[in-house]
């Protein structure tokens, strides 16, 4: 029997675990199908607090898990195939591995849609990125183009402007889906150019991206544009298929919550993307495993 188990060891469920285990609780991390999250997906970070020269997300997950591992953490490989959170103590599955727990932290996490090319993930961290925010800053003054229409796709273009010296705005209809408001801001903007009516084919480039071969779905057209970053905005899922019926879910799957980290299941707390589609980064990730955490360990000290 475990006081709590996270479920997701990117940055909110091996923070939560670092939390846990400072208050004396005895934690399993069960590591999911990703281990560390999408910063394993990442190349260079240099917007998580702390690190002067850029770090590998790979190596930023590393040294979190190391310093969970260090301070009492239990890792189990693989990914949770069905919970049951209908009575206590609640209950976990992975594969035909069965445990329990007096608590559950959900940090499972989003993972963001693709386009489903070779080459995306062949250049994915070489010019291929699924968010502005995060890799934007490594395209100052070169030429990047966003793929997708709705509010999210037009966000990263309007971001994008701050920094590149054209943004080629890339959606399959001719017209945007985003909110008006966005739409207003983003078609007076003159460094974004729009493509309409088009798909990605290929991404073309070797080591880095290089430029897109588009598709126009009307004519059939191929054409071709020079850019040297790519980013896919076509949405994000939550990694919430096995909570359905378990807690509750908003409309696009996300975990509701309340009181920042508490689900509608008392001693079912969430954390990370997998409750948040709003701000997706590591350091608001974190923030929130360290909330779960400590609301966890009230919890526990409460009954």
């Amino acid at each position: 029997m475990r006081d709590v188990i996270i479920l997701g060891s990117g940055p909110a469920g091996l923070t939560a675990a670092i939390y846990a285990c400072r208050e004396n609780l005895k934690t399993l991390v069960i590591a999911g199908n990703q281990p560390g999250g999408q910063l394993i997906l990442t190349t260079e970070v240099e917007n998580y607090p702390g690190f002067a020269e850029p770090i590998l997300g790979p190596e930023l997950m590393d040294g979190m898990r190391a310093q969970a591992e260090r301070v009492g953490a239990e890792f189990i490989s693989g990914e949770a195939t069905s919970v049951d959170f209908s009575k206590k103590p609640f209950k976990v599955m992975v594969q035909d591995q069965e445990f329990e727990a007096r608590s559950i932290i959900v940090a499972t996490g989003a993972s963001a849609k693709t386009l489903g090319l070779a080459s995306e993930a062949r250049l994915r961290g070489r010019g291929v990125s699924y968010c502005a925010t995060c890799d934007g800053y490594f395209f100052k003054d070169r030429s990047v183009a966003v793929v997708g229409g709705g509010d999210t796709a037009v966000e990263e273009a309007l971001f994008l402007t701050k920094l590149a010296k054209k943004v080629f705005l890339v959606h399959r209809r001719e017209a945007l889906r985003a909110t008006r408001i966005l739409q207003e801001k983003v078609f007076k903007n003159k460094k974004i150019e729009f493509i309409w009516n088009s798909i990605v084919e290929e991404i073309l480039g070797e080591e880095r991206v290089r430029g897109l071969r588009l598709r126009n779905v009307r004519s059939g057209n191929i054409s071709e544009i020079g850019c040297e970053g790519v980013f896919i905005a076509v949405g994000y899922t939550p990694n919430t298929a096995i909570f359905k019926g378990q807690i509750e879910l908003d409309e696009r799957g996300y975990v509701v919550t309340r009181n920042e980290t508490q689900t509608n299941i008392e001693g079912v707390f969430a954390a990370g993307d997998v409750c948040d589609s709003k701000y997706r980064q590591a350091v608001t990730a974190a923030g929130s495993g360290c909330k779960a955490a400590i609301d966890v360990g009230r919890f526990l000290q409460s009954g």
